[in-house]
């Protein structure tokens, strides 16, 4: 089996780049070749107290790189809405409790509106394929990739999300 170095080394990197990935969050660091901005959130997550960081956005590279702190209230899987980013990658990370996910590529989806400003698009579409991510994992999404975050039972989850440029 290749490893995520071996795969971009041969330029076979763009497979990658049209699934999402999830993994330990040990291993982020595996994957930074697949966009240089992750360097600076691996560095970032090295050097800073994640678990016990406040509420708020800090910037880490200007608007190229920053990560959103907060509690985020979550939802059932009938409420939950397919979201996409064209310029953004999400780096995804609970700090508290896991959280279920849905994904689905985005091809797979029709075109909908999308609001610029916010750099998100959403859709009416049953959430499918279902994935857990708990505390000490994350989860990337390209913006190849939808994706129905923060499904539980729960109130909330605190969790983080780097922002990065794609």
């Amino acid at each position: 089996m290749l490893s995520v170095k071996d795969i971009i080394e041969k330029e076979k990197w763009s497979l990658l780049i049209s699934l999402m990935i999830v993994d330990k969050l040990e291993n982020l660091c595996n994957y930074v070749a697949l966009n240089p901005l992750f360097a600076k959130v691996v560095d970032y997550i090295n050097n800073t107290d994640i678990y016990n960081h406040e509420v708020g956005r800090e910037y880490i590279c200007g608007n190229d790189v920053f990560a959103n702190f907060d509690y985020s209230a979550c939802k059932t899987r009938a409420e939950a809405k397919y979201e996409t980013h064209n310029r953004m990658i999400d780096i995804q990370i609970p700090l508290s409790d896991s959280e279920m996910m849905g994904y689905i590529p985005r091809a797979d989806l029709p075109e909908v509106y999308y609001n610029d400003d916010k750099d998100i698009s959403f859709y009416d579409a049953e959430v499918k394929n279902l994935i857990s991510v708990s505390k000490g994992m994350f989860v990337i999404f390209f913006p190849t990739d939808a994706h129905a975050p923060l499904i539980s039972d729960l109130k909330d989850i605190h969790k983080v999300i780097f922002k990065v440029k794609a």
